[in-house]
């Protein structure tokens, strides 16, 4: 069975950090492109980053370039994000998520992709 278990959200005032974490199990996790995507409330779900099997490469939304941080436990088969900086416009629930390729880009909902339940960040003073 595939599992995707996201940690670390909370409650924090701007400018804060927090660090989420997501442990998995149940797929190869080591072999894996895997992404962070959120959602706020009334919105639609928006990717936030990615990161490659290995971790030397990975990248990242506009909105959150050089105030996120994504990283990976390949032994411990865990994916991470530190967020930085943090905005009221953070505030969302965040995904981990192992997207699919298709159409000539990852995506994160539909057949072939998982995702977990979410882990709730909230920006606010």
């Amino acid at each position: 069975e595939v599992q995707l278990l996201e940690s670390g959200g909370g409650l924090v005032q701007p400018g804060g950090s927090l660090r989420l974490s997501c442990a998995t199990s149940g797929f190869n996790f080591r072999t894996s492109v895997m992404s962070w995507v959120r959602q706020a409330p009334g919105k639609e779900l928006e990717w936030v980053s990615l990161i490659f099997s290995e971790g030397r490469y990975t990248d990242y939304s506009d909105s959150v370039k050089g105030r996120f941080t994504i990283s990976r436990d390949n032994a411990k088969n865990t994916l991470y994000l530190q967020l930085n900086s943090l905005r009221t416009e953070d505030t969302a629930m965040y995904y981990c998520t192992r997207p699919a390729w298709s159409g000539g880009r990852y995506v994160h909902e539909g057949p072939n992709t998982y995702r977990g339940r979410g882990t709730q960040v909230t920006v606010s003073s």
